[in-house]
């Protein structure tokens, strides 16, 4: 039995099934909820090495206020959100709140085997502060700045409302262009920044790095 544990909380039971299928063949040990609620009862003590693959939108109680609560116990599973939705606030959120990576379903074996790679990464023990010296930005960082360089002052502005989840409408209407205007700044950006989609351009965004 794998020592690796990845708890799923997804109102779909069909989802659940298969997901759970897939996960124990690839040598996970899996453990399933249908209700938001139940998962909380069901991890107040969670397996040391462990996930979890949490759906945004259940009803009663969304993914977002199931991470709330288990933060507020002092549980700090690593966590990987899923949605069939490609809601962007809502991936802004889940971010800052900690989430591991975000990944849309239905999605492929290749995108869950990546954010599970993440997912778990050992988390070293910090070691002891050395003295303040000027921090060099990381390689990944550092090319999220090289992609970022690659846009234009206008380019920048529609990203960053697409982040805030506004659609193109309302880009349009905030920045005084045409719809046509903003689709096309909207396309030369991420394919500037090298964003396949919405959650790959709000992840990058949120975290400042390329992944």
């Amino acid at each position: 039995m794998s020592n690796r544990t990845v708890y799923i909380v997804d109102d779909n039971t069909e989802f659940l099934q298969s997901a759970a299928w897939w996960l124990q063949g690839a040598g996970f040990d899996v453990e399933t909820f249908d209700d938001p609620k139940e998962a909380l009862e069901g991890l107040q003590a969670p397996r040391a090495d462990a996930c979890l693959l949490l759906d945004v939108r259940m009803p009663g109680m969304s993914g977002l206020e199931v991470h709330e609560h288990l933060r507020q116990r002092g549980i700090t599973l690593p966590v990987i959100y899923m949605t069939g939705h490609g809601d962007v606030p809502l991936a802004v959120e889940a971010m800052r709140k900690g989430a591991v990576t975000f990944i849309e379903k239905p999605f492929a074996d290749e995108a869950l085997e990546s954010a599970l790679a993440l997912a778990f990464t050992p988390r070293e023990m910090p070691a002891p502060p050395p003295p303040p010296a000027p921090e060099a930005p990381s390689s990944a960082e550092t090319a999220f700045a090289q992609r970022m360089a690659r846009l234009t002052a206008r380019e920048r502005e529609v990203i960053d409302w697409v982040v805030k989840g506004k659609l193109n409408k309302v880009i349009a209407d905030i920045l005084g262009i045409s719809i046509k205007t903003v689709e096309l700044h909207r396309k030369n950006a991420m394919v500037k920044l090298e964003a396949r989609t919405v959650i790959d351009l709000t992840r990058l965004m949120v975290t400042g790095k390329v992944s």
